[in-house]
């Protein structure tokens, strides 16, 4: 009898021994073993996602010629207007540059567009993040804001030689100033836990108490600038309802953030071209 609780307790024992030796081996160690254990899964998250590419690639051309040409006409009409707001963004950028220089203010930061395909997503209820299939490679550095056409993607946390890791706007990990659009004073947002199939939502703390939102208008949610990491006016989300927060002088309340967010296939890393 003794001999069969030996027997039954034995894995226990040898998961005990494992933790124990991994908890005393020293940090570097650590380090070393989770940056090399992701280096050698990388070519296979890349592999998986060329895949992907390659059989998005065959279920187009399986599409009719008529359905092409509708899309080529869809095409024509979105590039036209994303040709008239290029125009009016340089008009407005030479409008700050012409300003700056006149009440001689800082520039602010200018990024290199860095578009980069999604290889894997890991969206557990702790764990909110990407693997892009560009690194080290193509200069991404860590903290690098990421973003799409809805707005605020996230943050890069890990930079590796062909991928990198980005923390998304919905994980806990990420935290930003921002402002509620048409009021510019500065409010905290950071992301909450989110469970699979679930609304992704984040948190607003820090709301001026005379600040009113309705749900049935939502206000918009956007980067206020400070800190230096993301542009101002970026999409985080909408919030729809406020409460007062236990010490009445601030608000706090949920920030609706965009469904796209579990889906995207491409995002753009927005890379600093000046090293501070």
């Amino acid at each position: 009898m003794p001999s069969n609780r030996f027997d039954q307790a034995k894995p226990f024992a040898t998961l005990g021994i494992v933790v124990l030796g991994w908890l005393l081996l020293p940090v570097f160690v650590k380090v070393f073993l989770r940056v090399g254990f992701f280096e050698l899964q990388a070519p296979v998250h890349a592999t998986t996602s060329y895949v992907r590419d390659l059989q998005e690639y065959w279920a187009d051309r399986a599409h009719s010629n008529n359905e092409l040409v509708e899309a080529g006409r869809q095409l024509r009409h979105v590039y036209a207007g994303y040709e008239y707001q290029a125009q009016q963004m340089e008009a407005q950028r030479a409008e700050i540059a012409r300003l700056e220089q006149l009440l001689r203010l800082p520039s602010n930061p200018d990024y290199r567009f860095e578009p980069a395909r999604v290889a894997r997503r890991d969206l557990s209820g702790w764990w909110q993040q990407l693997v892009i299939r560009k690194g080290a490679n193509y200069d991404i550095p860590i903290g690098a804001p990421v973003v799409y056409s809805g707005g605020v993607v996230g943050r890069v946390r890990e930079v590796h030689a062909y991928t990198a890791v980005v923390d998304l706007v919905t994980s806990p990990r990420v935290r930003l100033a921002a402002t509620i659009e048409d009021d510019p004073r500065p409010v905290s947002y950071q992301g909450g836990l989110n469970p699979p199939l679930a609304p992704a939502r984040g948190i607003v703390e820090f709301v001026p108490p005379d600040l009113v939102t309705y749900s049935s208008a939502p206000r918009r949610l956007v980067t206020s600038g400070l800190g230096g990491v993301f542009p101002a006016g970026l999409t985080i989300g909408y919030v729809s309802r406020l409460e007062a927060s236990t010490d009445g002088l601030f608000q706090s309340g949920e920030v609706s953030l965009d469904p796209r967010l579990s889906e995207l296939t491409e995002v753009t890393v927005l890379v600093p071209l000046s090293p501070d």
